[in-house]
């Protein structure tokens, strides 16, 4: 179609016609999206109200798992992805996961990431896209390490 286009307006400047070109539209634009930092223990107690939101949390990475992966109602292919667990931050003397909160982060990515260790600070955003179960199910698009624990010997 642009090639017709372009014919037809070299014929009309051949023979004289004084014709303008179409304007050509940009590609639309995705639109912005904006994060709302939250509590873990908030979105843990609320899903329903976090469904479909895009949220920011901080927490103590606990560690690496496959904890919910390929499970039918908030399906996540173990093959592209890998989930982890923060540590509850409400529980101060041991490492205790949030295992109701379901992170994946695709497998390319967590890669970076191998050598976090139990207490790590992270923060990461991303779409709560379930709450299967009554957990949050959320697929991470920003992976940010805060701060590195000293690593025990």
């Amino acid at each position: 179609m642009k090639n017709v286009r372009a014919l037809i307006l070299i014929a009309a400047l051949a023979i004289g016609l004084n014709i303008q070109a179409a304007p050509v539209s940009a590609p639309a634009k995705q639109p912005q999206v904006t994060y709302q930092q939250v509590n873990a223990l908030d979105v843990v107690a609320r899903p329903g109200f976090y469904l479909n939101k895009f949220v920011t949390v901080k927490g103590k990475f606990d560690k690496f798992s496959t904890l919910g992966l390929d499970y039918k109602p908030a399906f996540r292919n173990s093959d592209e992805y890998i989930s982890f667990l923060i540590q509850r931050p409400d529980v101060k003397d041991h490492n205790v996961p949030l295992s109701e909160m379901k992170i994946f982060i695709k497998r390319k990515e967590a890669e970076k990431y191998i050598d976090l260790n139990p207490g790590d600070e992270v923060e990461f955003s991303g779409r709560m896209f379930s709450n299967a179960l009554g957990d949050v199910w959320l697929d991470v698009e920003k992976f940010t390490v805060l701060t590195k624990k000293p690593k025990k010997v």
